[in-house]
This record gives C-alpha cells, sequence and structure tokens, in this order.
C-alpha cells in the first residue's frame, strides 16, 4: 500500500504564517493609530496655546483666595459697647459710631455690659431697638460724605450694595466670630478699634496694627461676649458671611437695622445687605 504524505506539518506552518502577517498588520494599525492620536492631542495643545488668557478682575487677589470669606484667626478682641465713656484705652465716646451721629438714642439705651444688669444677651432694663450683636472693625467707607476710592477696589461686595455717593455698604454686614470651637453672628456697625482706614487687614492678609490694645483687630458687643463666654480681652477667629448663610439664633431677634427682623416684617428697605436679603426672602 502507498504511504500519503502527511499534510498537517504543512498546514500548521501556514496557519502560523498568517497568524503572524494579521499579528503585523494589527500592529501596524494600532502604531498608526496612536500616532494619529498623538498627533491630534499636539494639535489641541498649540491652539490652547493660542487663545487668549481670560480678563481677570482688578480686586486684589487676597481678598479671596480659595475661600470667598476666609476666617482672619488669632486676633486679639476687645469689647466695647453702645453710650461707652471715653477711657484712656478708648479716647472716643460711643454715643455715636461712625455711621450713625445718634447711635445710643437709636439704639434705645446704654448697653450696659455689667453681667448682672443683662438678660438674656440684652440689657434687662430695655428692649433694644437696634441689634445687640454687633461689631466694629478697622474701616470706614465714606468719609465727610463721599466714598473712598479704595472702597469700590476691595470690598467684595460692593457692585451689589452702593446705592449712591457717600452711604456705606459696609454698615450692616453680617460677620461669624469664632471661639473656643463656639461661633456668633454679629452685624458690622462701627469703625475700629482705633482705625478706620485699614483696608489692608479688612479685606486683605495684613495684620492687625500695633495699637494700645495689645494690636486688637476687632470690638464686639456684650452680646458676644457673654455669647461665646469670652473675657474682656480675647483672642477670636473672624470672617465675613453673606446673610443667606447667617443661620437663627438669639442675634435674629431684636433690631430694626436686624435682617433677619426687615425679613419678618416683610419689609423692602435698602440697607447695606440688600443682595443677600433678597436671596433670603425666596428660601
Amino acid at each position: 500500500m502507498r504511504n500519503r504524505p502527511h499534510r498537517f506539518p504543512f498546514l500548521l506552518l501556514a496557519l502560523v504564517f498568517c497568524g503572524a502577517l494579521a499579528s503585523a498588520r494589527a500592529e501596524s494599525a494600532l502604531s498608526s493609530s496612536s500616532d494619529f492620536a498623538r498627533y491630534a492631542m499636539k494639535l489641541r495643545e498649540n491652539a490652547l496655546l493660542r487663545i487668549e488668557p481670560p480678563v481677570t478682575s482688578n480686586r486684589p487677589s487676597f481678598s479671596f483666595g480659595f475661600s470667598k470669606y476666609p476666617w482672619k484667626v488669632g486676633i486679639v478682641t476687645t469689647v466695647f459697647w453702645v453710650g461707652e465713656h471715653p477711657t484712656q484705652n478708648n479716647p472716643v465716646p460711643n454715643y455715636k459710631s461712625s455711621w450713625d451721629t445718634a447711635w445710643a438714642r437709636n439704639f434705645g439705651g446704654y448697653d450696659n455690659p455689667d453681667p448682672a444688669t443683662r438678660r438674656n444677651f440684652i440689657p434687662a432694663k430695655f428692649v433694644p431697638r437696634q441689634n445687640p450683636f454687633y461689631v466694629a472693625l478697622p474701616f470706614n467707607d465714606v468719609t465727610r460724605g463721599t466714598t473712598k476710592p479704595e472702597s469700590r477696589r476691595v470690598i467684595p461686595w460692593f457692585r451689589e450694595a452702593f446705592e449712591r455717593e457717600g452711604k456705606s455698604v459696609c454698615k450692616g454686614r453680617w460677620i461669624a466670630i469664632r471661639y473656643r470651637g463656639r461661633i456668633c453672628y454679629a452685624q458690622w456697625e462701627d469703625c475700629g478699634p482705633f482705625r478706620t482706614d485699614h483696608w489692608q487687614y479688612v479685606f486683605g492678609n495684613e495684620r492687625p496694627r500695633p495699637n494700645l490694645n495689645q494690636g486688637a483687630g476687632l470690638d464686639v458687643s456684650p452680646a458676644v461676649r457673654d455669647y461665646l463666654g469670652m473675657g474682656g480681652k480675647d483672642v477670636t477667629d473672624w470672617k465675613f458671611v453673606d446673610f443667606k448663610d447667617v443661620p437663627n439664633g438669639p442675634w435674629a431677634k431684636h433690631g430694626d437695622n436686624n435682617t433677619f427682623v426687615l425679613q419678618r416684617r416683610g419689609e423692602n428697605l435698602f440697607f447695606a445687605d440688600r443682595n443677600n436679603a433678597h436671596s433670603a426672602r425666596k428660601r
């Protein structure tokens, strides 16, 4: 019987050859695709480099950082009050404020700081007609009936709050004060301690400048002191807050200047924080 040649080795060789050819073609296609992708990315990068940079605000970059209103940390804080008599360390009496020539009268009386004369964060003898949770910071945005030129440049909310020349956009603004893990909220109602021109600290990164109260950079009312459990002079942190971010609390109860009170009355009055009050009415 004649022996037939074995065809299996030849078939195997053919299959191996075809597989190698297909692999080579796939590798070539992959290489071409990869080259194309890299070329496309290079074109995109070159196009992006030709785009002009975006226009930036002329407001100082340190005003915000990574947070709209960053905390001012480790600020020597003193207590002041409506109707306070002048002293050696506080030569200016507080019968009037930087923005209210009849502050004591409009407040409703003497905001006695003696804890024995206070109940529920207010004087025991009368209910104040203005928010008893108030503070002073060392900058005034107006002077002699005009708005200071730097105010337009450094105050973050100036554009939204400005009404007319010489009217403050800082008065009534809310701030948060933090002390030993507790946070109180109050309204900016006066300027000090000692200075009214230090915008680099109030809106920037500078530290308070030296003064008779160990470089104090914040004055707080007796109500703020009592809520936080502070002494007459302590170290706190503070920052600005929009009204929509202020929670309810004892600071929401009293005062014709109080955003919470105005909101409850449904009054549509213009004041420094008007844009935030508008947002609050929608809540």
